[in-house]
């Protein structure tokens, strides 16, 4: 067993994105609203918590970001520069200041808040399978049981560009389907419950009162799976309608994938098993990206 480290100072962040309201709507309730804060932390509790809305003028635009992907800032190489290239980049070097530094943490846990276009339903993204981490999976899990486990462990943690990652440990809950700048309650009521549940979680695990927690089934990321682009660089497919919304729903060689323009269907020709998710993600589209892939496993 690891050394039992502590979580006593947790950043709680939204607003990253500035069109994903669920995070955007809880956290200014949070900041405004003592009764709602205080049904967030026990008394009993020896965590601070502090609060902050990031990307202030993309919120303030209802937009995902002004000039770049703010959650692909926090890369060592983007916060060693004297200034940033763009807003964005800017942001994130005066964001790992005020609350990092990425590499020499002061904050024990950063959660980070945000939303998906794609049918993945409450999803706890976990950047890495230690057993704190496993441990959380287990305890969200089983007082949730409709969360999905996402494993983003394919690189060390602090080589992740995540803005999670200035904390000694970092993760994102990632709601969806909700549209891009608007709220749907389900969304709001669910990103409330996990938040509850990650803090809760910290809370017991400090004070070693967790008990025995099973194991969970969780999804490990493998990789991304791009649209079918002519020479030109355009979209020769959609995705197609039997695959869409089905995230983390198993996909077998031979299934439809993609729709071609023309009519024609476009089947898997990949492994077997695997398990698409952010499934026509709006933010993505630009990129070209149809969805990710992740194999089931046991955590």
């Amino acid at each position: 067993m690891s050394e039992h480290i502590e979580i006593h100072k947790i950043l709680i962040t939204a607003g990253t994105h500035g069109n994903e309201m669920s995070g955007i709507e809880y956290l200014r309730n949070l900041l405004s609203n003592k009764k709602i804060r205080a049904q967030l932390l026990g008394q009993e509790s020896d965590i601070g918590i502090e609060l902050a809305l990031v990307n202030k003028l993309a919120i303030q635009r209802r937009a995902r970001y002004v000039e770049e992907d703010l959650n692909r800032q926090f890369s060592q190489e983007k916060l060693s520069a004297l200034s940033g290239e763009n807003l964005e980049h800017q942001l994130a070097i005066e964001f790992n200041l005020a609350y990092g530094p990425k590499y020499e943490p002061t904050r024990d846990l950063v959660i980070d808040i945000h939303n998906t276009t794609s049918n993945m339903g409450p999803t706890l993204i976990i950047l890495e399978s230690d057993e704190f981490h496993q441990q959380m999976a287990r305890y969200v899990k089983t007082n949730m049981p409709e969360a999905i486990i996402l494993i983003e462990d394919h690189i060390p943690y602090k080589q992740h560009p995540y803005l999670c990652s200035i904390g000694k440990k970092g993760l994102m809950i990632e709601i969806g389907p909700q549209p891009q700048g608007v709220l749907r309650p389900a969304a709001y009521l669910q990103t409330e419950k996990m938040t509850k549940l990650v803090v809760a979680f910290c809370d017991l695990w400090n004070k070693q009162m967790l008990g025995q927690l099973d194991a969970v089934d969780a999804f490990r990321l493998t990789e991304e799976v791009y649209f079918p682009l002519s020479s030109e660089g355009e979209k020769l497919a959609m995705i197609h309608p039997s695959l869409q919304n089905n995230d983390f729903i198993v996909l077998n060689k031979g299934q439809p994938t993609f729709l071609s323009f023309e009519g024609d269907t476009l089947v898997w020709e990949g492994e077997d098993n695997i398990y698409p998710h952010f499934i026509g993600e709006s933010a993505y589209y630009h990129l070209n990206i149809a969805f990710a892939l992740a194999r089931k496993t046991v955590i």
